[in-house]
């Protein structure tokens, strides 16, 4: 196997402390060739599945690679860490749901493995930080080509634990969707695909508030919601020139619902 030249990271560890310049120095050391993208470093602590849909969505953008992953409030505990390989590219880290919405992104599951093998990990790991010890390590041997058969044991894709896929509806003139994301612009993003705005006119309201079904931010008044496709395929609503999440008072795992103004 030839390897991969990237390895990407994403993670809940922020910039203000060295957890992951640790990440980068151990790739570093053991694969030193490869090139690393930062895909976000800020995902809030603990928050697995704000991570999984930030992974889906970005994923298939860059180049094959191996990704590594870690959100991971049960660090230490029984949860296995697993490498997921898919057609165009590896998948490392946690087994709590974080990872499989990002394989099905990047062309579904092929193989999985546990990641067993303790030649692979650091010499001393640590109980709170599987990151540098664990996930990073194993990524930068398989990068360089290790066979995933020599991580550690064939893990069955039925038995890797899922996320609840987000709830989304929509029919005649309305879309009902659960809130997935809200970006740092406080735009809010929905689980509908674009195609449920198909047929709703200008003038609609989100959660009973007026707004305008438009193509970009300008296509709304200043200070009024637009409802859009936004660059993901998602249903999205913003504001233009402020913030759609305060106007509306949501945040991630609420509903809302855009419907043709009566």
């Amino acid at each position: 196997m030839a390897g991969y030249g990237w390895v990407s990271l994403t993670t809940d560890y922020g910039t203000s402390d060295g957890f992951v310049a640790a990440c980068h120095g151990v790739l570093g050391r053991l694969a030193a060739a490869v090139r690393v993208i930062d895909v976000t470093h800020q995902v809030p602590p603990g928050d697995v599945t704000r991570a999984a849909h930030v992974l889906a969505q970005t994923l298939p953008h860059l180049p094959p690679a191996v990704h590594v992953a870690v959100v991971d409030p049960g660090v230490g505990t029984a949860r296995r860490g697993i490498a997921i390989a898919t057609p165009d590219g590896l998948l490392v880290g946690p087994d709590n749901g974080l990872l499989p919405w990002a394989a099905e992104a990047l062309g579904g599951i092929t193989a999985a493995a546990e990641l067993a093998n303790p030649d692979w990990f650091a010499p001393d790991v640590s109980r709170t930080f599987h990151g540098r010890d664990v996930f990073v390590p194993c990524a930068a041997r398989l990068a360089r080509g290790a066979p995933l058969e020599e991580a550690g044991p064939a893990v069955d894709p039925a038995t890797i634990v899922r996320l609840p896929d987000p709830r989304a509806a929509h029919g005649d003139g309305w879309v009902e969707a659960e809130v997935v994301t809200v970006d740092r612009f406080g735009n809010v993003q929905l689980a509908a695909t674009g195609s449920a705005l198909t047929g709703l006119g200008a003038d609609v309201t989100v959660g009973g508030v007026s707004a305008r079904h438009g193509a970009t931010f300008a296509d709304a008044r200043q200070g009024q919601l637009v409802v859009y496709v936004d660059s993901a395929d998602r249903v999205a609503v913003a504001v233009n020139g402020g913030r759609a999440a305060v106007v509306l008072s949501v945040t991630p795992g609420d509903t809302l619902r855009v419907e043709d103004r009566r």
